[in-house]
């Protein structure tokens, strides 16, 4: 009789995802398994089917090659078999608790576990006109190098770990909680499978000792405050040979004294006289690249934003750069000498005997002070 189609037995699509196959398994071995159903033998059969789907689909590997060939692509002699309808309950469930708990999957929990190193954070403060233009840099972070005593075995030259007792060098332990059976990290050797009795004067039974290393870090231009670089490896090294984790270098960009920046703009405040404000003019304006020349009109007041094109930052996921936004402050002037003073004094008469055409926004704002108090 042919074989069924894994994914129909399970009710899956072929594009199902791993916790959808995961997920489907469980229902359905609780379903059928021979100990909710001790007079099925219908029950039995189609647990087994269940099983034997489920490993199948749940390795990648086996899957891929499923996928490709059907079941010509995978050994009919890896199937769940008898094994899966004769064992208990928990053992339906072990390596989807053995994932919950960190067993991990099937094939791991016969040894010690392996870990993932942690990851770290370096946080890096730069210039503004650093983040704009980019530049390789060098940084020294923690490291763990190989305990050059004991050559990364932790224990005391002369004497070697032993296979821990409480695990019997499994690395872990089995716990019956009920009608559940849940593997966990053994408590003694803390996945390791092994003990030292007499550690490494020099790193404690660590098996490896802190040091320093300098890394070279290539900084982006158009990097903005608070993102982050990846630098693959450079974390914390993994527990029983598993990989190490990653750095993280976290960018912190310093005030500037002229520019802030918003995205990819960039604002700055640009003071200039009353006569330039009032007869306008050429003036030259800051950029991270040097000066800019643009001309404001006659009668420009006092915030008015002029916007330069192209003179901000190109971002590091953008095409174009952004603008640089010129906000105007005129500025009064102070310590004026005498004959300054009289030739003010002039102005303003002359200034208010010309009428409201001088003054625009100073005959809009006493109309409306009149109207209020009217």
């Amino acid at each position: 009789m042919a074989k069924r189609d894994f994914y129909e037995i399970l009710g899956l699509a072929k594009n199902a995802t791993d916790d959808e196959i995961k997920k489907a398994y469980r229902k359905l071995a609780m379903k059928y398994h021979p100990d909710r159903n001790p007079d099925s033998k219908g029950a039995e059969e189609k647990f087994k089917e269940v099983k034997e789907a489920y490993e199948m689909l749940s390795d990648p590997q086996k899957r891929d090659a499923y996928d490709r060939y059907g079941h010509a692509g995978v050994d009919p002699n890896m199937g769940a078999g008898g094994g899966a309808g004769a064992g208990g309950f928990a053992d339906a469930f072990g390596d989807i608790f053995g994932d919950i708990f960190g067993g991990g999957g099937r094939g791991r929990s016969s040894g010690p576990q392996v870990y993932r190193g942690a990851d770290l954070r370096y946080n890096l403060e730069i210039t503004l006109e650093q983040a704009a233009h980019g530049f390789d840099t060098t940084i020294r972070v923690p490291s763990w190098d190989e305990c050059d005593t004991c050559h990364g075995s932790g224990a005391k030259p002369g004497t070697s770990p032993v296979t821990c007792s409480t695990c019997g060098g499994h690395g872990q332990v089995r716990m019956q909680q009920g009608f559940f059976s849940i593997q966990q990290t053994c408590p003694k050797c803390h996945g390791s499978g092994k003990v030292i009795p007499e550690p490494c004067p020099t790193c404690a039974g660590a098996g490896r000792i802190k040091r320093n290393k300098t890394l070279e870090v290539k900084i982006p231009e158009g990097i903005d405050d608070g993102m982050r670089i990846r630098s693959s490896g450079n974390g914390e090294p993994g527990v029983n040979g598993g990989p190490p984790g990653d750095l993280y270098v976290e960018i912190h960009i310093k005030a500037h004294d002229v520019f802030q920046r918003d995205g990819d703009d960039l604002h700055c405040e640009m003071p200039i006289s009353f006569a330039k404000a009032a007869l306008g003019g050429d003036i030259e304006a800051p950029t991270l690249n040097g000066k800019a020349s643009f001309s404001i009109p006659e009668g420009t007041q006092s915030g008015k934003t002029f916007r330069l094109r192209g003179k901000g930052i190109k971002g590091v996921r953008s095409g174009f750069p952004g603008d640089l936004f010129c906000h105007v402050v005129v500025e009064t002037p102070v310590k004026l000498t005498e004959r300054q003073k009289e030739l003010l004094r002039e102005f303003e008469q002359l200034t208010t005997e010309g009428g409201a055409k001088h003054s625009p926004q100073t005959k809009t704002w006493k109309d409306k002070v009149k109207e209020f108090f009217e």
